[in-house]
């Protein structure tokens, strides 16, 4: 009886995935815009965190966002109104945006005008962060009411972003959360992670978070 031939198809994707964002990276590189990939569950604060980032990036940056979601136009719509350039991707379905997904945003956006095109990933903790989307760095954001466990329970959306953002600090007096074990936890999965705590709400925090992206950008570009 002959072997049956397995084929590795997750890990074919994966690698032919891979190759693709590499090469839209190299395609930025050379326009110098800057793609960032936001990511996090629903709920912990996205949109809201880029509206109040906008207040600090105007005349630092020229921006876009991506909004990445199953179906609607809601979060499009809300960065437009507050005068963001932002245009909404249909992932027909899919729970995560891949390299190529990622590119037909793109083609819809001048990225010779710009700097710095954020994609806000459809809200996931362990689809988006499998998949390569061509970003120069991740970001994830963790809520408060969330729990400061989800690193643990989670391990791969940590070890694959360079900065946590802990937001609705505003509301720390009312849960269990603990943020020297969160901060803890998130090492334990990339000791070279880094940590802001910001509310979105109140605006706490949100300059950190503003001079942490024009230092990547400005990195980016040199």
């Amino acid at each position: 009886m002959e072997d049956i031939r397995i084929i590795e198809v997750k890990q074919s994707v994966f690698a032919d995935n891979d190759a693709d964002a590499q090469r839209l990276r190299d395609q930025l590189k050379q326009e110098k815009t800057f793609l960032l990939n936001l990511m996090s569950s629903p709920g912990s604060g996205k949109t809201t965190t880029l509206l109040a980032l906008a207040k600090e990036l105007e005349g630092k940056l020229r921006w876009a966002v991506m909004e990445a979601d199953i179906d609607s136009v809601v979060d499009a719509k809300t960065m437009e109104n507050a005068g963001v350039k932002a245009i909404q991707i249909h992932t027909g379905g899919m729970c995560h945006l891949d390299a190529d997904m990622t590119r037909q945003g793109l083609s819809c956006l001048d990225t010779s005008e710009l700097d710095l095109v954020i994609l806000e990933n459809v809200g996931n903790l362990v689809c988006p962060a499998e998949f390569d989307t061509g970003a120069v760095k991740n970001i994830t954001i963790l809520s408060v009411p969330e729990g400061d466990d989800k690193p643990l329970k989670y391990p791969l959306m940590y070890e694959t972003c360079d900065l946590l953002v802990i937001n609705k600090i505003d509301v720390l007096d009312y849960f269990d959360f603990d943020c020297e074990k969160v901060v803890e936890y998130a090492k334990m999965r990339n000791p070279e992670i880094e940590v802001l705590f910001v509310s979105a709400k109140t605006g706490e925090g949100i300059g950190e978070l503003a001079s942490w992206v024009v230092e990547a950008v400005k990195h980016w570009n040199c």
